[in-house]
């Protein structure tokens, strides 16, 4: 696992239960693994925006940032800007996988095994967005 250099991002981490902390910190490992498979992506920024986990790719500009956070009382999300295609491009595709929060938000279950192969594209898309 990639390790959180920033204390503000570990306390946000440290302040989910567990079941949501679990899922959110595999989004987070996704994200890394997912970049490093890209160079035009360069090195990921992890901080915090508005009090969620942020990951920005500052260094190339290459994409949108995606966020991490827990989304109403029994999910987990992935927040991208709203003025992104992002969202609207991955409602037809993956429907089935995914609920999503108007042009914004992937939303997840933390209690089920995260769909890897479709996040990865939707990761992939979201870091490359101004390559495109």
């Amino acid at each position: 696992m990639t390790p959180i250099k920033n204390e503000a991002v570990a306390t946000v981490f440290k302040q989910y239960p567990e079941n949501y902390r679990n899922s959110l910190l595999e989004v987070r490992q996704l994200i890394f693994d997912t970049a490093n498979q890209l160079a035009e992506v360069g090195e990921i920024e992890e901080s915090l925006k508005w009090n969620q986990v942020s990951y920005a790719t500052n260094q190339t500009k290459s994409g949108t940032p995606i966020r991490l956070d827990r989304f109403g009382e029994n999910q987990i999300a992935l927040f991208v800007h709203c003025q992104t295609t992002l969202i609207e491009e991955f409602k037809p595709l993956f429907s089935n996988q995914f609920s999503f929060s108007k042009k914004r938000a992937i939303l997840l279950d933390p209690e089920k095994e995260l769909p890897v192969q479709e996040l990865t594209i939707f990761i992939k898309k979201a870091l490359t967005y101004h390559l495109l």
